[in-house]
């Protein structure tokens, strides 16, 4: 097999230089002479991950499609910490995205069944108050284009934008408790009542009928006591006003002579 280079990162001080090739190697180069320091031993599939420490040269992160998350010390061409994403009765789950935190005491991964792996020091107590799975229930909804080609939420016919703050659902589509749901920015301060989706029958693409939420129970600002946004009361005038516009062209257009003629038009 033909060595080819999947990926390449310079460490944080671009002393040196580590590639991932598709024979399943990590190579440190000096990055000055161009010399082969080390080869690092230890995926057993391709790496598209290559993650530098944010202020200590000498660490640097790989992860790739088996799984493996190595951390390495480039300088000695060691690992230092290795972890298996194995996910009971479905195998190792791909890892597809690293990233390290400012501090550098904490990375965070995403895998390809959808899961977002936290490491770091210190308890895991944060993380505890929300969900295993959170989706919105706006996720993967189909959109639709109005005549003037502006984008719309098929099922409310509302920009996204303008649309409420999404529910919080699990991977089913069923609504979490109230006490989760005012972690969406915007449902901070509502009442219990109006953190209650509505609920509905739809049916799946294999015809099977689940319930899921379908809508969101709507309440006037001045009821949830919330100050009309500013911005959206600008974004609804505009669209009104080209409405207004380009309904005044139809009509004038609809009225004009054809033919030298005035065509005559039902009220």
């Amino acid at each position: 097999m033909k060595p080819k280079v999947t990926m390449i990162a310079w460490n944080q001080n671009d002393n040196y230089v580590v590639t991932a090739v598709n024979n399943h190697l990590l190579k440190v180069w000096n990055s000055c002479t161009g010399q082969l320091l080390h080869d690092l031993v230890g995926h057993a599939d391709e790496v598209f991950v290559l993650e530098t420490h944010p202020f200590d040269s000498r660490i640097m992160l790989s992860a790739g499609h088996d799984g493996n998350i190595f951390i390495w010390d480039i300088t000695k061409g060691t690992k230092t910490k290795h972890y298996f994403n194995m996910i009971e009765g479905q195998g190792h789950g791909a890892v597809f995205d690293c990233k390290f935190s400012p501090d550098g005491q904490h990375f965070a991964c995403t895998d390809s069944h959808g899961h977002l792996l936290i490491f770091g020091f210190g308890c895991s107590r944060p993380y505890e108050k929300i969900p295993d799975q959170m989706f919105f229930h706006t996720d993967y909804r189909p959109l639709i284009r109005d005549s003037n080609n502006y984008v719309l939420d098929e099922q409310t016919q509302q920009a996204p934008h303008l649309m409420p703050p999404p529910f919080l659902v699990d991977v089913d589509g069923n609504p979490h408790p109230t006490k989760y749901q005012r972690l969406v920015p915007g449902r901070e301060n509502c009442a219990d009542e109006h953190l209650i989706p509505q609920l509905g029958y739809v049916a799946t693409s294999d015809g099977e009928v689940v319930e899921q939420v379908i809508g969101q129970q709507t309440v006037d600002q001045d009821e949830q006591g919330l100050e009309p946004s500013i911005l959206d009361g600008m974004i609804r005038q505009l669209q009104l006003q080209q409405d207004q516009r380009n309904g005044a062209d139809q009509e004038s257009a609809s009225s004009g002579p054809q033919n030298g003629e005035g065509t005559p038009r039902r009220g």
